[in-house]
């Protein structure tokens, strides 16, 4: 699955490049270079969001995985009865 340890680090390296880079930015008055840094700052810290979240889920992901492996036809019903709901509620035919 998700080697959510190295996503993490990944993240944490991507948010410190992205602090550097705002402070240099910000410091040289080089506007782009500091909103690179920021977008940066953002990317890493999706990542270890995303890490964090993933951890704290894994089991439910892997049982709602097997679920839909061992019962296809299900799963997909489920996602049409779904998708039928939504769309009346916010699809209503006005007239």
């Amino acid at each position: 699955m998700v080697d959510t340890t190295s996503m993490k680090a990944e993240g944490f390296v991507q948010e410190a490049k992205g602090r550097v880079k705002d402070a240099v930015g910000a410091i040289s008055g080089d506007a782009a270079m500091q909103a690179g840094g920021k977008i940066d700052q953002l990317g890493g810290r999706a990542k270890h969001e995303f890490a964090d979240l993933y951890d704290a889920h894994e089991s439910r992901l892997e049982a709602v995985t097997a679920f839909i492996q061992e019962r296809p036809l299900v799963s997909l019903g489920i996602v049409a009865l779904v998708g039928l709901v939504i769309g009346r509620l916010f699809f209503r035919k006005r007239g």
